[in-house]
């Protein structure tokens, strides 16, 4: 039986960042309090010694620790890595990690693809995903959160992508770490509505959102890369994702092409911002 998640926890008006190697210094240097939390990918953070193995055990000394990993493979068709999974659980005890997220894709087979590759939506999908999920929560000893990824073709579609999205999570039982501007791409993407998306999601599920910047490569063709600035269709996505399932931690992700860290800092203030705008209204919409 798959254990309740730790009982450390994070506030639901929390406002994080991903940590880089990158800004790891700068972030030391911070202010008390500038980030409520940190969040990391175990993968690149398990074993590291030297100054990024001092810089994540001194940030950690302030703030906590999320992880959201990148290479489960849940959908994937090779057995899931199960040595992999194990350091994981060392990794999430050491740090004591109140959540762990990996995306709901695949991405390895007889190697690496390093890359998000949606798994198919099907009834088959489903119940190979979702088991692979009930097996590594096991395996864990904790609920997991999968998350919502961007994709640009789905091939051999039975359903759509919120229906295969809620099938996996009702027969898995996890959670959903839910990411807005995922939201956001996919629906100029594949021309859908992002509202009636988001307000289809079970909102008990959530327990954290992401958001994150883009870039434009067409007006009908956004690609996810964490490498811009968020723009304001995606803050106002935000500000909708907590009419509807109440305001939770939220992270702002950046992962390459860096601004001065003042300027995450103030992207993280626009999340406090719109939290505190949430807190202020009603607790949630009626889906």
């Amino acid at each position: 039986m798959t254990s309740t998640a730790p009982a450390t926890s994070l506030p639901a008006a929390s406002a994080g960042l991903g940590l880089r190697r990158a800004i790891a210094g700068e972030l030391l240097q911070a202010q008390a309090g500038a980030v409520d939390f940190l969040e990391v990918a175990p993968e690149n953070w398990i074993g590291v010694g030297g100054r990024h193995g001092r810089n994540l055990a001194l940030l950690a000394e302030h703030h906590p620790i999320l992880c959201h990993g990148l290479s489960l493979s849940l959908g994937g068709p090779a057995p899931l890595d199960m040595d992999f999974v194990a350091k994981v659980r060392r990794f999430l005890e050491r740090w004591q990690v109140p959540l762990y997220s990996e995306h709901l894709s695949w991405c390895a087979d007889e190697g690496h693809l390093y890359d998000l590759i949606p798994i198919p939506f099907t009834e088959e999908g489903v119940r190979h995903t979702a088991a692979r999920i009930v097996q590594v929560q096991d395996a864990l000893g904790r609920r997991i959160a999968v998350e919502n990824i961007s994709y640009y073709a789905a091939p051999w579609q039975q359903m759509s992508e919120i229906d295969f999205l809620n099938a996996v999570l009702a027969e898995a039982d996890c959670d959903l770490l839910l990411d807005v501007n995922n939201i956001h791409v996919n629906s100029v993407n594949h021309g859908y509505d992002a509202l009636a998306f988001l307000h289809a999601l079970p909102a008990r599920r959530v327990r954290c959102i992401h958001v994150a910047g883009h870039y434009v490569q067409a007006p009908d063709l956004l690609v996810d890369t964490h490498g811009a600035a968020v723009i304001d269709p995606v803050w106002e996505l935000l500000a909708a994702a907590y009419r509807h399932v109440g305001v939770v931690p939220t992270l702002l992700e950046r992962d390459f092409n860096f601004p001065p860290l003042a300027e995450l800092l103030a992207e993280v203030g626009t999340i406090r911002a719109v939290q505190r705008a949430a807190a202020a209204g009603p607790v949630r919409d009626v889906a």
